[in-house]
């Protein structure tokens, strides 16, 4: 029925309303409990503690190793693209080609060699990460790097979402073969300077880490769906989010926000973001320091920052212990098989 003579700005003010509070409703954008008392680095931590934040994925990037020796990939004159001239690419992205890498794989694994992992320590980000798994805080973290130094630092493969993949596996390139092989037969020839051919078929065999040109794992999509619409909280550290489809996850609706409504502060990839499952009216919070820095500063707000200062020093004791174990093994080998070597000598003589 038409609206009594005299209503119609009345009536249609009304249908407004009503149908901007049924998107609201059906799209989970109504205002709802402000989840933060204040947008700073403290509020964060006040809602960490509280106990309504339960399910955290962090985001995490080049940005978050750079502490640890690993060069990021974008830094003008640092990162990666800016240092390899050495190696005659027609432009620094075609490293990570995968049809250029079939043409020409040798920079690739040449470039392996200095990035190994294992060759470097995780970071206070990747052990507070660790932090917030142990006090069962961590839903995910879904990771752009290859470096594999979260797994060091204790997250394991349901803790993590490597979603440029990762060294710990290998496969033959060849989609009729598919063979795979592990890290430790990677790294030795990596390391003896071979260029890794299938024992099968003779393909190249590469890390299972993803170049331009292939899709991402299909656990990345599976897993989004599942845990950004219970997110809490999204820490993302270390990253510009250039790269897709990795950076279309801030797009993705955490309970009642549309992520959309996120406002980064991009001075340089090393920045710290605590973006939280705040009203659509909210802005969230950006604390700009270093990964590590802006992680201790976190730690301290919530009463961590002495656990977390003995976890960093007690694991990398840790690790130089093995490193110094495996060295003393590989040395006495080494003397073993010179020894053995002499005593041929000797009989021959």
């Amino acid at each position: 029925l038409a609206p009594p003579r005299g209503t119609n700005c009345i009536y249609a003010s009304f249908s407004v309303d009503f149908l901007r509070s049924l998107f609201s409703r059906t799209l989970g954008l109504s205002p709802g409990e402000k989840v933060l008392d204040e947008l700073t680095l403290d509020g964060v931590a006040r809602y960490i503690l509280s106990g309504k934040c339960k399910n955290i994925i962090c985001m995490v990037g080049a940005g978050i190793s750079t502490s640890a020796g690993i060069p990021d990939f974008r830094s003008p004159g640092t990162g990666l693209y800016a240092n390899l001239q050495k190696y005659n690419l027609p432009c620094p992205e075609a490293i990570f080609q995968i049809d250029y890498f079939k043409k020409h794989p040798e920079p690739f694994f040449a470039l392996a060699r200095e990035l190994y992992p294992g060759q470097f320590k995780p970071t206070v980000c990747h052990y507070f990460m660790r932090m917030l798994k142990d006090k069962g805080l961590l839903t995910r973290s879904y990771s752009q790097n290859i470096d594999t130094l979260e797994r060091v630092a204790g997250l394991e493969g349901e803790d993590l979402i490597e979603a440029h993949g990762t060294f710990h596996t290998s496969h033959c390139v060849s989609f009729l073969c598919r063979k795979e092989y592990s890290m430790d037969w990677m790294k030795n020839k990596i390391f003896s300077e071979d260029i890794p051919k299938c024992d099968s078929c003779g393909s190249l065999v590469k890390p299972d880490i993803v170049f331009f040109g292939e899709n991402l794992p299909a656990r990345f999509f599976t897993s989004m769906k599942m845990d950004f619409p219970r997110c809490d909280l999204l820490i993302i550290m270390g990253t510009s989010l250039q790269v897709q489809p990795f950076a279309s996850l801030v797009s993705r609706k955490c309970c009642a926000i549309d992520v959309n409504k996120v406002r980064f502060f991009k001075v340089k990839d090393l920045d710290i973001f605590y973006s939280l499952n705040c009203t659509a009216v909210q802005k969230d919070v950006a604390h700009l320091s270093t990964c590590d820095d802006g992680c201790m500063a976190l730690a301290e707000l919530l009463g961590w920052k002495e656990e977390l200062e003995q976890m960093v020093k007690r694991e990398h004791a840790l690790i130089d212990s093995r490193d110094v174990k495996k060295k003393d093994k590989e040395a006495n080998q080494n003397s073993k098989s010179t020894g053995a070597e002499a005593g041929k000598t000797d009989k021959t003589e």
